[in-house]
């Protein structure tokens, strides 16, 4: 697939954000900032989280709302940056609200039920300005922490866990009717979905066992990252390993998109017909951009 680089020499980006003034806001999670681009390379820090600032969405007040997961340690591999395990600076999983004018951080939540949030990944928000969100959990030498699905509010009134315990829930987004919520879990490869009774309540779909199903499941090694809903419904999911983007239909049919770095982690749609595609290579620190065959869902509160 052709496409045009917008920004490189990124710390390995994440959660591109598409604004109304053509301009791209990412994640550098091992620099630790959010990054604003612009076409021809210009970039500006606009925000310093530190630990490891993940998934962004705008919210109803039109500030960044931000998954926090921390920190990793990163590697070089062959020219490759790599994330690893839980760092020894790890700062806590945190949901955060970051003013874009000012670059201000608030922390929002730390803890859901009571349990600390342990690697908060990714974030959507509902056209009622509810929002949900994942928890990857954090991997060590000999072991890992599960994680879970989501759901808070931006006022900072509710937070709770809609789902748990998940190998690692990634990237998350919902059905362009609002009835479904989807994850894709990184370590399986699976694409889950939740159906929704209500804001921040779930149908269970097999009770008392199971909350979600699965959408699908990939055959070969492949890891799944972040996702972006089109407006058919159909969920690409970024892939890693197998790097590209895998477009999985609501009947769990799917295809595959190759791109030229193992490390594909988000993919976010724009421009007026909403099929420009921005997709971060994050293993060789690039953004960019390319003409997508469908076009994207609009996100609430993106204008």
């Amino acid at each position: 697939m052709e496409f045009e680089v917008i920004a490189e020499g990124l710390r390995f980006p994440e959660a591109p954000v598409v604004m109304t003034d053509g301009s791209v806001i990412v994640v550098e999670i091992e620099r630790k900032t959010v990054t604003r681009c612009w076409a021809g390379g210009k970039t500006e820090v606009i925000a310093e989280p530190g630990g490891g600032p993940n998934g962004l969405a705008i919210g109803p007040d039109g500030a960044l709302y931000c998954c926090n997961n921390g920190g990793f340690l990163y590697h070089d591999v062959d020219g490759l940056m790599v994330p690893g395990h839980c760092p020894d600076d790890y700062s806590g999983g945190r949901v955060e609200r970051i003013d874009i004018a000012t670059g201000k951080v608030d922390r929002l939540y730390e803890e859901a039920d009571g349990i600390d949030l342990r690697g908060p990944n990714d974030i959507v928000f509902d056209k009622a300005g509810n929002f949900y969100f994942t928890d990857l959990g954090k991997t060590y030498s000999r072991s890992r922490d599960n994680g879970g699905l989501f759901f808070g509010k931006p006022d900072g009134s509710e937070v709770k866990c809609l789902d748990y315990p998940h190998i690692s829930p990634n990237g998350v987004g919902l059905s362009p009717d609002e009835k479904h919520v989807y994850f894709a879990d990184t370590m399986s490869a699976r694409l889950w979905a939740f159906n929704i009774a209500e804001p921040g309540e779930l149908d269970p779909i097999a009770p008392p066992f199971a909350k979600g199903r699965v959408v699908a499941g990939m055959p070969e090694l492949r890891y799944f990252d972040s996702l972006a809903v089109a407006a058919s419904g159909n969920v690409c999911v970024a892939t890693i390993a197998m790097g590209g983007i895998t477009t999985i239909q609501p009947n769990g049919e799917h295809s595959h998109i190759a791109l030229p770095d193992p490390f594909v982690t988000n993919i976010a749609f724009g421009g007026e017909d909403m099929r420009d595609a921005y997709i971060t290579l994050s293993g060789t620190g690039k953004l960019i951009k390319c003409r997508w065959p469908e076009a994207g869902l609009k996100l609430n509160f993106n204008a």
